[in-house]
């Protein structure tokens, strides 16, 4: 999963996001419905920061990342929702925050989502 913070967020975004995230039901069950959520599934997380995600492009020919949190801020959101996971009972790994990194992901199926507190999901 890769977690992208706002200027705007707050610790209660970080752990309603922990929440959502974890109760979630986007797993299929034996009737292939998506009924089950991580926790369901003995599933664990690899949660990255990504501030790339909040990069805008409506404008011009390079993004802004202008609604981006500075690491000073979002370093400790960031930890704030990957302590607020694992205190859900849902094992979570992190990458190397503000770091360059490859990091290879399996997306199974044409299931992609995206939650945004800022829209309380």
């Amino acid at each position: 999963m890769l977690v992208g913070v706002e200027k705007e967020d707050t610790n209660e975004d970080a752990e309603a996001l922990a929440r959502r995230i974890v109760e979630l039901r986007i797993f299929e069950d034996e009737a292939g419905k998506m009924n089950r959520s991580i926790s369901d599934i003995g599933g664990e997380i690899l949660a990255v920061s990504q501030f790339t995600l909040l990069g805008d492009c409506r404008r011009g020919r390079r993004p802004s990342f202008d609604p981006a949190a500075p690491p000073d801020i979002a370093r400790p959101l960031y930890e704030r929702f990957v302590n607020e996971v694992d205190a859900l009972g849902v094992a979570v790994e992190t990458g190397v925050f503000q770091a360059m990194m490859n990091i290879e992901l399996t997306n199974q199926g044409p299931v992609t989502f995206i939650l945004d507190s800022g829209k309380r999901f």
